[in-house]
């Protein structure tokens, strides 16, 4: 309505303005011209000489001259051409503004005569001017809790232009918060209000960008628009909200005292102290997340406060809020679900819940041992357990049912062989790096009664001196058993049989039950019992009881307790008498033979002749060992008729032993009693030739058995052969000469030869040279021994040729 007051005024106004000016023209004789504005340099005016009344031709002489009255030079007039032209363009709004009537007052002047002419340019107006807001950009600032139907008022814009080229209409773009009321003032002002339709949400749209636009009525249309900027102010309606309602998050139970969890961001759609947030643990949460977890109020940010153990806790709910900070603060909620992530920091435990202890070494194969429990605290591949046992064990390992295992006897066992067993057994879970736990088992082996006593040597061997003292101690036998206890306790007892003439052995010897000592009960005599050979047998206390043997062979050394027993000259042919010696015999005729025995044997029975007193010997001598008597040089009347002689006959024992023969000597000189000595000489030194012929065969022989006793020696010494039995044998045949011996035995464990070479031989009779002991207590004499079963094979091969030889 204002806009349309204000076009009626202006119609009325230019209506006026044009009959004054009629009415002026006709009063006074302006002349007046009508230009549009801005119109160019040069744009024709009109024919000012013509419309003056003035001759072109007379301008230039009468001086004709134009003034303008102060509005500036715009306009010229041609002196040529009498036409009025504009000479620079005119901004009507700048020369007259907003005047109605706008009209550039110019005189002319010409002289000759004096005229002055007054001339009139009334400068139309041209919409050339867009209407004008005050300023561009206008800003609002309206909360968003203003009420919807709440008016702003605001400027209208300014066209400086008239007329309709003034008159406008305003437009707002199109909106669903505001709509434009616009107002008229009067008849020239209007004015626009902004009209809330809608209410406001900051936090949907904080800014409100709004076009308002005016348009003219010129031709052409003229715009001018102005930016409306709404600010909407907050007010705090919004609380704060978290980007979730629920957070989950995983951190393994091994992170760090500090180490960052999650950093909450809540947001609060109003702003200024209405969005700044402080964020806290709710009030109701467990003590138990506030000591493992701390919250930073500014920033959000949970971190790691305690130790974190899996095993203890595997998920924590944590209740927290954020409050902003405006009036009547506002608060919002959210939830974090931390789950503790397990790693391998527990090492699996081993149990052992039940032992069959001890384990019988006959125990049947899958005798269960021991009854194992493991178990991991960790949880998946962490918690999953793998056990073992050392693989050369006589155990294996089994698993029964979840989490137990059983060890089992998967082989034979020998207490005798390993007494116990120390079982170690590991436990590995499958984490990276993997963690192992081990425990030991110690399972002892029990005892069954498996093993027989058994001696460490299949014979003993005991040499003993004859005469020995009853109830000495001879040796002492030793039998083990490698069971333990009962089964190891042994008793030992003499084998009984018969020896000799049916006389038991326990005559002879006895055996301590317990240290296994055995002693002599009565003394032995070498020249009836030689070689005593039992057996002892051991036994253990076990059930059953298991029994072991062992042989021994007791050797009985002799001993020089024999006198040589002299057999008186001449016993061989009736009554004894002196021995006739014919004066003829030349040196070395033999006169006679001393023979003696001793019922000893070796050393104690090898027989020595000498003569008692050296000096009363005369012509005569006596064979060291053969005992002849025979010349030393040709007899002599002066030697007498008769001689007697003393021979000593000793033994080579220790200490020796002797016995002496007096032998009487007569020196015939009948040719009966040379023939009968002739005779007598002839009877004896043929058995003698032949005796010494046989001795060299038999030496000869013996030569090369020796050296084949020396081979067969030497082989039993790599091979142990049989062992040979023993048992009371024959009185020993020995023959011998000066420097050595050799001897024959008919008992079958003892046999031995001796030989030296010499250069006489003589006859004897004597025992085995066998070694004599240091006391009564038993000497094992393995090499003797083996020398005694090597003479036993010879003693076989030689039996009837020397028997023979020996018994001339």
């Amino acid at each position: 309505m204002a806009l349309l007051r204000r076009e009626t005024l202006v119609t009325g106004q230019l209506l006026r303005l044009v009959l004054l000016h009629t009415a002026w023209e006709v009063g006074s004789g302006q002349v007046r011209y009508s230009l549009p504005e801005e119109s160019k340099h040069g744009t024709f005016v009109g024919r000012l000489a013509q419309d003056l009344g003035l001759e072109v031709s007379e301008l230039v002489s009468r001086m004709f001259r134009m003034v303008s009255k102060g509005r500036g030079d715009y306009f010229e007039v041609n002196l040529q051409s009498g036409v009025l032209f504009v000479k620079s363009p005119v901004d009507r709004e700048e020369v007259c503004g907003q005047s109605p009537l706008c009209a550039i007052d110019l005189e002319v002047i010409v002289d000759k005569p004096l005229r002055i002419f007054h001339v009139q340019v009334e400068i139309q107006d041209i919409n050339d001017n867009a209407p004008v807001f005050p300023v561009n950009e206008l800003n609002l600032f309206i909360s968003e809790s203003t009420l919807p139907g709440s008016r702003f008022p605001g400027e209208g814009a300014f066209d400086a232009d008239i007329g309709t080229n003034s008159l406008l209409t305003y437009k707002l773009s199109s909106n669903e918060f505001f709509t434009l009321d616009v107002q008229k003032k009067n008849d020239k002002s209007k004015s626009a209000e902004l009209v809330l339709r809608k209410a406001l949400d900051r936090e949907e749209i904080p800014l409100h960008n709004l076009l308002l636009t005016a348009t003219d009525r010129g031709k052409p249309e003229l715009t001018g628009t102005v930016q409306l900027v709404i600010t909407v102010l907050d007010v705090n309606d919004n609380a704060p909200v978290f980007g979730q309602s629920v957070y989950e998050v995983s951190v393994t139970e091994n992170t760090t005292v500090g180490e960052l969890v999650v950093k909450l961001n809540a947001t609060d759609l109003d702003e200024g102290i209405n969005k700044d947030i402080a964020y806290y643990f709710n009030i109701l949460s467990d003590p138990e997340v506030k000591d493992m977890f701390s919250i930073d109020s500014h920033t959000g940010e949970i971190r790691i406060k305690g130790e974190l153990d899996f095993e203890g806790t595997k998920l924590y709910e944590i209740q927290v809020q954020a409050t902003d900070e405006g009036h009547a603060p506002m608060v919002g909620h959210c939830k974090i679900l931390v789950e503790v992530l397990d790693v391998n920091d527990n090492v699996p435990e081993l149990a052992v819940t039940s032992l069959y202890l001890p384990v019988l070494e006959d125990a049947p194969l899958g005798t269960v041992v021991a009854l194992i429990s493991v178990s991991d605290r960790d949880s998946g591949d962490n918690g999953k357990v793998t056990c073992s046992i050392p693989p050369d064990m006589p155990f294996q390992l089994v698993s029964t049912f979840k989490n137990y295992h059983s060890v089992v006897l998967a082989e034979a066992v020998d207490r005798e062989r390993v007494s116990e067993y120390k079982i170690l057994v590991t436990a590995r879970d499958e984490g990276a790096p993997s963690l192992s736990a081990s425990s030991s088992i110690l399972v002892p082996i029990a005892d069954v009664n498996d093993n027989a006593p058994a001696f460490p040597q299949p014979v003993y061997t005991v040499f003993v001196k004859e005469n020995n003292r009853p109830g000495a101690h001879l040796l002492s036998v030793s039998a083990s058993d490698p069971d333990v206890r009962e089964n190891a306790f042994v008793s030992y007892s003499v084998v009984e049989r018969s020896v000799g003439e049916q006389q038991p052995v326990s005559s002879y010897i006895s055996v301590h039950s317990e240290s296994g000592h055995i002693y002599g009960l009565q003394p032995f005599d070498y020249e009836e019992l030689q070689v005593l050979q039992f057996q002892v047998s051991a036994r253990d206390a076990g059930f059953p009881f298991l029994c072991g043997n062992v042989t021994v062979q007791l050797f009985v050394l002799d001993e020089n307790d024999n006198a040589p027993a002299v057999s008186p000259p001449g016993s061989g042919r009736g009554s004894p008498g002196p021995e006739l010696v014919p004066l003829s015999a030349g040196a070395g005729h033999v006169v006679g033979k001393v023979r003696a025995v001793d019922a000893d044997s070796g050393y104690n029975a090898w027989l020595r002749y000498e003569v008692q007193e050296a000096g009363a010997a005369g012509p005569f001598r006596v064979g060291v060992y053969s005992g002849e008597i025979s010349t030393t040089r040709a007899l002599e009347e002066a030697d007498g008729p008769s001689q007697r002689l003393v021979i000593l006959v000793k033994d080579h024992g220790e200490p020796a032993l002797s016995a002496t023969a007096t032998v009487s000597l007569s020196l015939v000189e009948s040719p009966q009693a040379v023939k009968w000595d002739s005779r007598q000489r002839v009877g004896s030194e043929r058995p003698l030739v032949d005796m010494n012929v046989s001795l060299m065969i038999a030496i000869c022989s013996l030569s090369g058995l020796f050296v084949l006793v020396i081979v067969v020696y030497v082989g039993l010494r790599c091979h142990p052969g049989p062992e040979v039995m023993c048992g009371p044998g024959k009185a020993t045949v020995v023959c011998s000469s000066e420097v050595g011996s050799w001897s024959y035995s008919q008992r079958q464990s003892q046999n031995l030869c001796v030989r030296e070479v010499t250069a006489k031989n003589d006859l004897m009779v004597f025992s085995p040279n066998v070694p004599h002991s240091s006391g009564n207590v038993g000497i094992e004499k393995p090499q003797q021994e083996l020398t005694l079963k090597s003479s036993a094979v010879v003693s076989q091969m030689t039996e009837s040729l020397f028997g023979n030889i020996c018994m001339l």
